[in-house]
């Protein structure tokens, strides 16, 4: 008798002479699979919901997010960790993504980095966890055990744990606080968890740092209201976004955002407000940096 097969490894029996298909239907085939995808990650939003809302008091207090992982599940890690500060204009270290094999794995594949459990935890080890952190183990098959170390080390340390698998009963699930798995099946190409389950776990990143960003008061409205102006693309945009909650020009847009020192949410707040860029700082922060709050107090004054 074999040993039973994940999931993921398992054999797909609608994609079973996919080498035979014409392209179209190759690519039709890969695209019905990955419709399940969504729906799988449907599943587990209740438990993302509450890992969510404990993740931002954790970050209210000073901590940071580690996404942990190997191969692709750690490079979408890296990915979501670096897109956030030009997206939401937080620092650089407050989303970290850490591989196992370092920094050179997420483009020369080190797969054999992923067999250590001592690695996961000295890896945190080497940026000072702390009990305000949040460590978010990634692994589709459930069982990396570089992935296993580090949120063992995050349990003993204190900070929150959150796991991501796709597979049911994964083992990284029972080391966790938050143990999030989207069964997203077998694979159009067997085993190639690059696929389905790879678009599973960046769309519960996407979901996980863009909820927290928003909780955050990184967003108001459906506007990234904390965006960087630091090229002429992000200039522009940052003036469209100032022009559309404000009802003026991209011109007046403009001046309001140099006025601003590049805050877009300090300009927003002086078009709407009428008042200077000193008060509209302050407005802000008795309101954490949320524009609405930060209207809605006003408008009652």
């Amino acid at each position: 008798m074999g040993q039973k097969l994940s999931e993921t490894e398992s054999r797909n029996s609608h994609t079973l002479h996919i080498d035979e298909a014409s392209t179209l239907e190759q690519l039709t085939l890969i695209n019905q699979e990955d419709m399940l995808v969504a729906m799988a990650v449907k599943e587990v939003l209740p438990t993302l919901a509450k890992a969510v809302d404990e993740a931002s008091k954790r970050l209210a207090q000073g901590g940071h997010v580690y996404y942990v992982g190997a191969g692709t599940s750690g490079r979408l890690g890296v990915l979501d960790a670096s897109e956030c500060p030009p997206t939401y204009g937080v620092s650089q270290d407050l989303f970290v993504g850490l591989m196992a094999g370092g920094k050179d794995a997420m483009f020369e594949a080190k797969e054999g980095e992923e067999d250590s459990r001592q690695s996961g935890k000295n890896d945190l080890e080497a940026v000072d966890l702390t009990k305000k952190d949040i460590v978010f183990g990634l692994a589709a098959s459930g069982r990396t055990p570089y992935v296993l170390g580090a949120l063992d080390y995050g349990n003993e340390v204190g900070a929150l744990t959150i796991s991501l698998c796709c597979v049911s009963s994964g083992e990284i699930s029972s080391h966790a606080t938050y143990a999030l798995e989207v069964i997203t099946g077998p694979e159009a190409v067997t085993g190639s968890t690059r696929m389905k389950a790879g678009t599973a776990q960046k769309m519960v990143l996407n979901m996980f740092s863009s909820t927290l960003m928003i909780k955050a008061g990184k967003v108001y409205e459906n506007l990234m209201v904390d965006v960087r102006p630091t090229n002429e693309k992000l200039v522009k945009r940052a003036c469209r976004i100032i022009s559309t909650c404000c009802d003026i020009s991209d011109d007046q847009a403009h001046a309001y955002l140099l006025q601003a020192k590049g805050e877009v949410k300090v300009a927003i707040i002086m078009c709407l407000a009428h008042c200077t860029s000193e008060e509209a700082q302050s407005i802000l922060e008795k309101h954490h940096g949320h524009v609405a709050k930060a209207m809605r107090a006003y408008t009652k004054c």
